[in-house]
């Protein structure tokens, strides 16, 4: 007989494996759209992203690292680290050992790269799989001497249709097998920052576009046959926040130009001191009361940002929706790079495929906790790295996953349970442990003579 269920049972396991898509290789697809700010999912309407939503997993919200800026969330998405561990500090950096610059137009050396592995070069040296990318930032260098199989040198011109129709021939036609790629595309960075977030008519504008993308990537991948084995997530780099001209911090008027180098503008500005350097941070401390000046190693510990060379000796945070200039307005009314504690600041996560659930949301995770979860769908071993693969467990349709509030009620409903019990078994230990009046004189087995009355 137990033979007989474990046969049985066995045959259930083969057969759930056989009909699931967990049999072919997995695939991941990556999607990045610049700039798409967490919150204008409630403010506008997305239908077709609304859609693929509704037959997957939406994270609300994604707390990005700091700073909020392109190159180095894009970077901490795919390594799972945070800038001072994986080097790209910033868009724009300087090595005052090499006298190297690096910025969004000279990003090619892979001297900048080289202090992380990320997932497409893992994805390829861990097994025959191939990595493909259309644009990613840092797809088209080789990182540790290893690019994707598969990639775009990066030029804005090329239109989302061309990057979409690439990536869709190299994870249906290419061997080894495209197993990982990335996508990205430049909005609506670009018209946030040009318009503003606040400018609801055009950005409803833009934002429409986004969601007719959406809806173009789902129909390719459902007319290749590739939908219902591919795992995509969609997600951003960072927010956008509302500024003006009215909002400008002017360092000519607190400080020579003669005196320090900027590296990295606004809102977070990196500065080389040209004189001592405890003059200049003395100088730009009382400079503006809507900007926050830091000395390397008084950077607060929550921003992750202090332990690396390519940070500066000094870096100017200005609050929300201010911006630092020399002595002129600026043309951005819309910007981003701010404290990453801010919800403007915040992107989103949604996810559709085979490794989720459908019709889940989840409140809130780290940007660097999608690397170890993506590693987990591929099979491959991460990098160690500042996720917390546990943080996106409830994503995950093959992950045993329970809440708080859960937790608790199941807690609180067993130690009723067990208080119920307990009390039973109490009740009917001295139900039958009372002696009743007038009962039967039992006579033992060893007794000769009976008592008669």
């Amino acid at each position: 007989m137990k033979l007989l269920v474990i046969l049985l049972f066995s045959g259930l396991i083969l057969g759930c494996r056989g009909n699931s898509s967990y049999s072919l290789p997995p695939k991941l697809l990556l999607v990045s759209f610049d700039g798409f700010r967490a919150d204008y999912l409630q403010n506008y309407e997305f239908p077709h992203l609304q859609n693929f939503i509704k037959e997957g997993v939406l994270v609300e919200r994604v707390k990005n690292v700091f700073i909020t800026k392109t190159f180095p969330n894009h970077y901490s998405i795919v390594t799972g680290l945070y800038e001072e561990s994986h080097g790209i500090v910033a868009n724009s950096m300087y090595d005052v050992i090499t006298k190297r610059h690096f910025s969004d137009l000279n990003d090619k050396d892979p001297f900048w790269w080289n202090e992380a592995v990320p997932i497409w070069v893992t994805n390829q040296l861990q097994g025959n799989r191939s990595s493909a990318a259309a644009m990613w930032p840092g797809t088209d260098v080789p990182i540790h001497n290893t690019t994707p199989s598969y990639f775009m040198n990066y030029s804005s011109s090329v239109s989302f249709e061309e990057r979409l129709n690439n990536i869709t021939v190299w994870l249906s036609n290419s061997n080894p097998p495209v197993t990982f790629a990335t996508l990205y595309w430049e909005e609506p960075d670009a018209s946030g920052h040009r318009y503003g977030p606040e400018d609801k008519e055009n950005m409803r504008r833009v934002l429409k576009g986004i969601d007719d993308l959406v809806g173009d990537l789902v129909y390719k991948l459902k007319t290749l046959g590739l939908w219902e084995n591919l795992n995509v997530i969609i997600t951003s780099d960072h927010g956008m926040t509302q500024c003006s001209q009215d909002r400008l911090i002017n360092l000519d008027s607190c400080i020579r130009r003669s005196d320090y180098t900027v590296i990295d503008w606004t809102p977070v500005a990196a500065v080389l001191p040209k004189i001592n350097r405890t003059e200049v941070y003395n100088t730009l401390k009382t400079c503006h009361p809507h900007l926050n000046v830091y000395l390397k190693e008084e950077i607060p510990a929550r921003f992750h940002y202090q332990h690396n060379d390519r940070i500066p000796p000094l870096i100017l945070v200005a609050d929300e929706g201010w911006t630092i200039g020399r002595n002129k307005s600026s043309s951005k009314l819309g910007d981003h790079g701010y404290d990453n504690s801010l919800p403007s600041m915040h992107p989103f996560l949604a996810a559709h495929g085979p490794a989720f659930h459908k019709g889940y949301k989840h409140s809130t995770i780290n940007i660097v906790d999608i690397y170890p979860m993506m590693c987990h769908i591929l099979g491959l071993k991460p990098h160690p790295n500042n996720g917390t693969f546990g943080h996106t467990k409830c994503l995950l349709v093959d992950q045993w996953c329970i809440n708080l509030p859960e937790a608790i009620g199941i807690v609180i409903g067993a130690l009723l349970v067990l208080t119920m019990l307990t009390g039973l078994i109490i009740i009917m230990q001295k139900r039958y442990s009372v002696p009743h009046p007038f009962s039967r004189l039992q006579l033992q087995e060893d007794d000769d003579d009976p008592l008669i009355g």
